[in-house]
């Protein structure tokens, strides 16, 4: 099955062409993060904006890339949530448009869902559920017990800020440039993460979930505490490395008790924006060596991201397992969580 992926749930606007859920034929993404970067963050009405002018665009390129035309789409899957509301309506307004006038079916698809199927994406080999999948964006924290593509249960989720948040505003507090999540990891490469020692968040409980907000808190009065000194480029990304180890750290500490009360799972798979934090990858990969299991994140950097691509993986397995979730009368909404059926 050959499924159109439409994704405008934040600034990027992208379209792919996917066949079976793996095979991406094409994706396309159009960022406007440079028209944010000297303000420091999205601007959801301009967000919207720049997607009214992709939209179209990309998609008909993500069509000419994949050397295909509506008449060999199967099917339309679109972002219906949660996300900018504005940015949001670009996409399933159009997608709604485009279903009526091809006569494809429509298929709206959770964002996290669509994060959750990147993995799957050009992926070389099939990991066996029972699997472990984290999920860790700017938006969302999430970790997940699945038992397949729809059914499964949430062991754990952010208790306040999600962890690319927590990148992005320790960025902030460090004067680097949006998006702060990479210019961190950047400066942290040049850093000692062991010359200061962070408070390690939810260490006295045996919970899965994760909160953030005291990492930042404990960020300003350290660099509070520095005063001058944190104009020095080795401090900085001294201060830079440590606080990265500690937002890992605390991510990996979930994994490993999920992995302790799980044992059956063998594959940990780990998505979202922070998937492609190299240190975190570093890390998981050692646990799960200790594991004696597997790990996987999205074949190429750009699927870690939001794009079109996971969003066709996403509609591919949700009309494979729940084929009752086809139709253009859903609602689009900014925020909803998602549910996994328990079998």
């Amino acid at each position: 099955m050959r499924i159109l992926g439409i994704e405008t749930s934040c600034d990027e606007t992208s379209a792919a062409v996917v066949d079976h859920g793996c095979n991406v034929l094409s994706c396309v993404i159009g960022s406007s993060k440079k028209d944010f970067e000297f303000r420091g963050g999205v601007i959801p009405e301009d967000a919207a904006r720049k997607q009214l002018e992709m939209i179209l665009p990309v998609i008909e390129k993500a069509l000419k890339n994949a050397n295909c035309d509506h008449t060999e789409i199967d099917a339309i899957a679109v972002t219906a949530g949660p996300g900018l509301l504005g940015s949001l309506l670009v996409g399933t307004t159009t997608s709604r448009a485009l279903s009526a006038l091809w006569k494809k079916p429509l298929i709206p698809v959770h964002h996290t869902l669509g994060h959750l199927s990147s993995t799957w994406l050009e992926a070389e080999g099939v990991d066996v559920f029972p699997i472990l999948t984290l999920s860790v964006s700017g938006g969302h924290s999430d970790l997940w017990y699945r038992t397949s593509h729809m059914t499964g249960a949430l062991l754990g989720s952010t208790r306040d800020d999600a962890a690319g948040e927590a990148f992005d505003k320790g960025a902030m507090m460090l004067g680097l440039p949006y998006p702060g999540g990479p210019a961190l990891a950047s400066l942290a490469d040049a850093g000692d993460e062991e010359s200061c020692t962070f408070p390690l968040p939810l260490s006295h409980e045996h919970s899965m979930d994760f909160s953030f907000s005291g990492l930042k808190t404990s960020l300003k009065y350290v660099l509070r505490d520095l005063g001058d000194r944190v104009k020095d480029d080795s401090v900085r990304a001294s201060i830079a490395a440590s606080y990265q180890f500690a937002i890992c750290l605390h991510l990996q500490s979930s994994v490993e008790r999920a992995l302790k009360k799980f044992p059956e799972c063998k594959h940990i798979h780990v998505v979202g924006g922070v998937s492609a934090n190299q240190r975190l990858r570093v890390m998981l990969k050692k646990l799960a060596e200790v594991h004696g299991i597997g790990v996987r994140w999205p074949s190429q950097l750009s699927y870690c991201t939001d794009n079109g691509a996971m969003i066709a993986a996403a509609g591919f397995f949700l009309i494979s397992e729940k084929p009752e979730t086809l139709g253009a009368d859903f609602k689009t909404s900014a925020t909803q969580s998602l549910s996994l059926s328990s079998n």
